[in-house]
C-alpha cells in the first residue's frame, strides 16, 4: 500500500517539474522514502510489533473468556514432565492468530503485496495458519491433546507445499525460464535469478561455499521444496514446546533470512561481492521477513516465562511454512539447516528417538524433543529456553558468515 501512496507521489512529483511549478508533491517530498526497501521493512517491523502489543492483551483475553486453554499431557503419558509443566493447565492457545494478523497487516501496507515472492510466502503462512488453527479448535474442543488426525495434517500440509512448491517452479519472474535467448527477445523478459552474471534456474540447488550450482533436479525440485515446507513447519511446531523457545528462534531466523533477501536483490552485493544467486524481485521479501520478526518480538512479550498465551498450531505451522518458503524464495535452502539449526535439531531428535525406539527398543534422549531431555536432566526450563535462544544465535551468525568465505 505504502509502495502504491509512493507511486501516486511520483507522478505527480514528475507532473509538477514537467510543468514548471511547485504544488503539494513538492511539499510532501518525504513521500519519497516510501521507495526504498529498507525504510518499509524497518517500519513493517515496527509496525507489526505495535499491532502485537497492542492488541495482545485483547486477543489473550478473548482466548480466556472462550476457554481455549492449552491441553496439557497426562502424567500417564509424559510421567515427570507433567509435575514439570502443570502450571501451564489454562493457557490460552492459539496465539498464533496475533502473530498471522500482525504480519500480514503490515505486509498488506508496507511491502508490495503482488510481488510474487511475498504473495508465495504469505499465503503459505495464511494457509498454514489456518489448519493450524483448525488443530488447535479440533484439541480445545475434545479438551485433549489430540487435534487433526496425523495424516490429515500432513495431507494438507502437503497440498500446500506442492502449490507452493509449483508456484516458485513455474512463475517466470521466479523460475529463470526466461534466461533462454528466444524468450527474453520475444518477451523483452529479464531473467530471474542470476548467480556470477549467468542465468540460474530455480530447479538448481546452490550453496555458499560453491561458485557453481551444485545440482539441478529438474522437476524433482518440486517434491523437494514440497519437503522442505513441510518439514520446515513440523518442526518449528516440535519446537514449539517451553515459553518462548519457538518464538526467541523465529526471531533469528526471520532476521538472518530477511538480510539474505535483500542483499539477494542488489546486483553488486549479491553476484560481484558475495557470489549468492540473484534476483532483482527477491528483495522485497525482507519487508516480510521483518514484519515476521517484529510480530514475533510482539508475542514474545507475553509468550516469554511464564507465559500468557501459547502459539499453538495456528502460529507455529504458518511461521515454519512460511521460513520454509523463504529459504527456497532466496535460493538459499540449504541453508536453511544451519541458520535454522535448532530447529532441524528438535525434528532431528524426534526421528532419531523413534527409529531407535523401533529399532533397537531403546530411547537415546530421556524424552523429545531434545528440550524435554534437558528439562528431564534437571536444567531449568529459562535455562533451556536462553541456552537454545544463544545457539540459534550463533548458528544465524555462522550460516551469514558462509556467504564470505570464498
Amino acid at each position: 500500500m505504502l509502495y502504491w501512496i509512493y507511486e501516486w507521489w511520483r507522478a505527480a512529483f514528475e507532473s509538477e517539474v514537467s510543468a514548471n511549478q511547485e504544488g503539494w508533491a513538492h511539499a510532501l517530498s518525504f513521500f519519497n522514502l516510501l521507495q526504498y526497501i529498507t525504510f518499509r521493512a524497518a517500519l513493517g517491523c515496527l509496525m507489526a510489533f505495535a499491532l502485537s502489543i497492542l492488541f495482545g492483551p485483547r486477543v489473550i483475553r478473548r482466548l480466556i473468556s472462550l476457554k481455549v486453554g492449552q491441553p496439557i499431557r497426562t502424567a500417564e503419558e509424559v510421567h515427570k514432565l507433567a509435575e514439570l509443566h502443570g502450571g501451564k493447565v489454562g493457557t490460552p492457545t492459539m496465539g498464533g492468530v496475533l502473530i498471522l494478523g500482525s504480519v500480514l497487516i503490515s505486509t498488506f501496507i508496507c511491502a508490495r503485496p503482488f510481488n510474487p515472492f511475498v504473495a508465495v510466502c504469505a499465503c503459505s503462512m495464511g494457509a498454514l495458519g489456518l489448519l493450524g488453527f483448525m488443530d488447535d479448535f479440533t484439541k480445545v474442543k475434545k479438551k485433549n491433546s489430540d487435534g487433526v488426525s496425523a495424516r490429515t495434517k500432513l495431507f494438507w500440509q502437503l497440498v500446500v507445499a506442492l502449490v507452493a512448491s509449483c508456484f516458485l517452479y513455474f512463475k517466470m519472474e521466479i523460475s529463470g525460464f526466461g534466461s533462454n535467448p528466444e524468450v527474453v527477445k520475444n518477451l523483452g523478459y529479464v531473467p530471474g535469478y542470476q548467480f556470477q552474471g549467468e542465468p540460474l534456474k530455480i530447479s538448481q540447488i546452490t550453496f555458499p561455499l560453491f561458485k557453481q550450482p551444485l545440482m539441478d533436479l529438474g522437476f524433482l525440485i518440486i517434491p523437494f521444496y514440497a519437503a522442505i515446507i513441510i518439514g520446515c513447519s513440523n518442526a518449528v511446531n516440535l519446537t514449539d514446546g517451553l515459553d518462548g523457545l519457538a518464538t526467541g528462534c523465529t526471531i533469528t531466523v526471520s532476521l538472518a533470512y530477511a538480510g539474505l533477501a535483500y542483499l539477494a536483490g542488489h546486483h553488486f552485493m549479491a553476484n560481484e561481492y558475495l557470489t549468492i544467486p540473484y534476483n532483482r524481485f527477491i528483495s522485497e521479501l525482507s519487508v516480510f521477513l521483518l514484519a515476521l520478526a517484529g510480530a514475533s518480538f510482539g508475542f514474545l512479550w507475553f509468550n516469554c516465562h511464564p507465559a500468557k498465551v501459547f502459539m499453538g498450531d495456528t502460529g507455529s505451522l504458518a511461521i515454519g511454512g512460511a521460513l520454509g518458503t523463504a529459504a527456497l524464495c532466496v535460493k538459499q535452502e540449504l541453508l536453511l539447516v544451519i541458520i535454522g539449526g535448532v530447529f532441524v535439531m528438535e525434528a532431528m531428535s524426534v526421528m532419531l528417538q523413534v527409529g531407535s525406539f523401533k529399532l533397537r527398543r531403546k530411547r537415546i534422549f530421556a524424552m523429545a524433543p531434545i528440550h524435554h531431555h534437558f528439562e528431564l536432566r534437571g536444567w531449568h526450563e529459562s535455562q533451556v529456553i536462553i541456552r537454545f535462544w544463544i545457539l540459534s544465535i550463533m548458528l544465524a551468525l555462522f550460516g551469514l558468515a558462509l556467504l564470505k568465505i570464498v
